[in-house]
């Protein structure tokens, strides 16, 4: 009886984990000295990329689930690093804001953060840099492109 599975070197779910692990080990690197974690990178570089935003929708681009967001912008907040304030008009809705302090992080990594992206297109070339991710965002359930 043939396996009909393809072999693990051509399985995708596998082939993404080996993938993302090689994306992620240089920017767990550059974030060691920093003292936030990969998921709160996340949510600062969206904050510093489109401004204010209600939590559902931050953690929706940060690609965390919101009860996990919820969590983490609270410790964030601790840190000085977010603000967090309630809708006037719905007050169970909150709007997350990056601080001059969580807008620093993301300046002082900005140059490695730069070379790190610049490897990974030296490595693949541009136009398959762009090819990957317009791949990937085919696989995403959520993506509005």
């Amino acid at each position: 009886m043939t396996n009909p599975l393809p072999s693990t070197v051509r399985s995708l779910p596998i082939a993404l984990i080996r993938a993302r692990e090689g994306v992620m080990s240089p920017i767990r690197e550059m974030l060691s000295e920093t003292g936030i974690t990969e998921q709160q990178w996340r949510v600062l570089r969206v904050l510093s990329e489109y401004g204010r935003m209600d939590t559902k929708t931050l953690a929706d681009r940060s690609s965390l689930l919101f009860p996990s967001l919820t969590r983490m912008a609270a410790a964030m907040r601790e840190k000085g690093l977010v603000t967090q304030t309630r809708d006037v008009k719905d007050r169970r809705r909150q709007f997350v804001d990056i601080t001059p302090a969580g807008q620093k992080i993301i300046d002082d990594c900005l140059p490695e953060a730069t070379l790190i992206v610049a490897g990974f297109k030296e490595a693949l070339g541009e136009q398959n840099y762009e090819t990957l991710l317009d791949l990937l965002a085919m696989l995403d359930p959520g993506s509005h492109s």
